[in-house]
């Protein structure tokens, strides 16, 4: 016959086996502890190109053609674990993201990097030198860790209110293995911190500011937007970036080094964008010279706000001409 220890022993035990299977079973799969799900065993060397499509064909409504014309700033890029954003859609927009949005200046974007570089939250920060140009290329070299596999960048468009393109949090380790390539097209964002409308409208700060937002062909939704196509059901992409991975001897230190770009780029092939004429309102009527019951005639007249391009809608007609009424004619001394 056991004894009553012997009894509580295993009564113990076999609890402590339940207790431990529920615990096992809530918490679900167990994570890497650095913050990101990569459990890579060595760090990964990438090439990033960013490529510029920001084309007079694909995107033709009030194009900056000169002060300045439409040109990309340098490029922000930072590795980072899942506490850290750089950015982050539907968020608002912290003092580093409104002040390179609206006038690229990258001190607080830095600064914000480099303090959580100091918990272990940001891997290594990378930048790239401006486009000056709305088609065009840059590149940089990137050294991914695991304990930092995601990245996130930003790029602003030049010239524009407080709008830029950008990634957030991609994660380019899969399990124990880094990706090979990854491309992505880019669309632009509102950083929600300036109320223009257009590429070139004066400073303008929203109040209170709004949370960073995607600008679409129909939103926002008002014909002054320069981005607005309320035929198309999405923009095209106006950059894209292609992240590929390279090879990397083993027990060699390459020298990271910027501006690298592959020997073959394929550009990008969209087919324009139809732009449709827009006109004023029509002008008041005008008064009549002549006889009003014998074929006196009025004007009024409308103008051209925005000419039409790509096979967009043509204009219609700018002057009409009505027959007189008594009321509005001018009679002759």
């Amino acid at each position: 016959m056991m004894s009553s220890e012997h009894l509580t022993c295993r009564w113990l035990l076999r609890l402590l086996a339940v207790l431990l299977k529920l615990c096992l079973t809530s918490s679900g799969p167990l994570r890497p502890l650095n913050g990101t799900d990569c459990t890579a065993k060595g760090p990964a060397s990438y090439i990033l190109v960013f490529t510029g499509h920001w084309s007079p064909q694909a995107f033709p409504k009030q194009y900056p053609l000169f002060r300045p014309p439409a040109q990309w700033s340098k490029l922000i890029a930072v590795s980072h674990n899942r506490h850290f954003h750089l950015w982050e859609e539907g968020a608002p927009a912290g003092t580093g993201v409104q002040s390179f949005a609206e006038i690229g200046v990258t001190v607080e974007l830095m600064k914000a990097a480099k303090e959580a570089r100091k918990r272990r939250h940001v891997g290594a920060m990378y930048r790239t030198a401006g486009i000056p140009n709305g088609i065009g290329h840059s590149s940089t070299e990137l050294l991914m860790l695991p304990r930092s596999s995601l990245l996130s960048l930003m790029v602003k468009m030049i010239p524009s209110p407080d709008w830029f393109v950008g990634v957030d949090g991609l994660n380019l380790c899969e399990g124990n293995k880094w990706k090979q390539e990854v491309t992505i097209d880019l669309h632009p964002y509102d950083a929600g911190t300036d109320s223009g409308f257009t590429f070139s409208s004066p400073n303008f700060p929203t109040s209170p500011p709004e949370n960073i937002s995607k600008i679409t062909s129909q939103m926002p939704n008002h014909p002054a937007n320069s981005f607005y196509y309320p035929r198309l059901e999405e923009l095209p992409p106006i950059a894209s970036i292609k992240i590929t991975q390279q090879s990397r001897s083993p027990g060699r230190h390459t020298p990271m080094s910027n501006h690298i770009l592959p020997n073959s780029i394929t550009p990008y092939r969209f087919s324009a964008t139809p732009l449709d004429c827009e006109v004023s309102f029509w002008s008041s009527w005008g008064l009549c010279l002549g006889p009003c019951s014998r074929g006196g005639v009025r004007h009024r007249t409308r103008y051209i706000l925005l000419r039409p391009a790509n096979a967009g809608t043509p204009c219609p007609e700018l002057e009409e001409q009505a027959e007189c009424v008594p009321h509005s004619c001018m009679r002759r001394q």
